[in-house]
C-alpha cells in the first residue's frame, strides 16, 4: 500500500522526486543553498500528511512510515543528509512514542556520521488527551501542519536554523488542537 501511494504521489507531482527505496519524498529543486533543510514525517495512512506538503515554503522532505508506524531512524538521517545545504535540518517531529525516539536516533546519527546540525521540535497541540493512561502525553496533530508552513515559510526567507526553531517552538507553544471521535 505504501510503494502504491508513492508510486501515485509521483505520478501526480512530477515537481517532487519520490526516492522509492527509502520511501522519502524530496522537493525536485533542493537543497536550495543557504536554506534550513525541513523534514518531518509519520505514519502512512495519514495521507496528504507529511508528502502532501514537500514543496516551496513548506517541508524539503517527509519520510512515509509503513501504515500507522513511525518511520526507522535509517529514512530520517537519509533525508537529512539528501536536504542538508549547510545551514542545518529542523526535524519537525509529532509527539508519539516511535515517532520521537526514532527522529532522536537520526539526529544523533546525522551528527556523528556527518556532522549535520539537527535541532528538533515535536509538537504536542492535542488536548484531548493530554492526561491521557494511553498517550505519552498531548499528541502532535493538527497545529503540526501550520507549524510546517509558517517555518517552512521562513526558512524559504533564509532565516538561521535557531530563528527557525524559535519559530516552531512558539507556535507549538501557542497552537492546541482537540482529537475526538463518534466511535472507534
Amino acid at each position: 500500500v505504501v510503494s502504491e501511494a508513492l508510486q501515485g504521489l509521483g505520478a501526480a507531482h512530477p515537481e517532487l522526486r519520490v526516492d522509492h527505496q527509502n520511501k522519502i519524498i524530496y522537493r525536485a529543486a533542493g537543497p536550495v543553498a543557504g536554506k534550513v533543510g525541513l523534514i518531518s514525517g509519520g505514519g502512512s495512512g495519514h495521507e496528504p500528511l507529511h508528502g502532501g506538503f514537500v514543496g516551496t515554503g513548506m517541508l524539503d522532505a517527509a519520510c512515509a512510515g509503513e501504515l500507522f508506524t513511525s518511520p526507522v531512524p535509517d529514512q530520517m538521517l537519509e533525508a537529512t543528509k539528501r536536504v542538508d545545504s549547510g545551514a542545518g535540518v529542523l526535524h519537525i517531529v509529532k509527539n508519539y512514542t516511535g515517532d520521537v525516539m526514532n527522529f532522536e536516533m537520526a539526529a544523533e546519527l546525522a551528527a556523528s556520521e556527518t556532522g549535520v546540525e539537527v535541532a528538533s521540535v515535536v509538537t504536542d497541540d492535542d488536548v484531548a488527551v493530554q492526561d491521557s493512561t494511553w498517550t505519552a502525553g498531548r499528541r502532535g496533530v493538527g497545529v503540526t501542519v501550520l507549524l510546517e508552513k509558517i517555518v517552512g515559510a521562513a526558512a524559504e526567507q533564509g532565516r538561521p536554523l535557531a530563528g527557525v526553531v524559535d519559530l516552531a517552538r512558539k507556535v507549538n507553544a501557542n497552537g492546541r488542537s482537540m482529537g475526538m471521535a463518534l466511535t472507534s
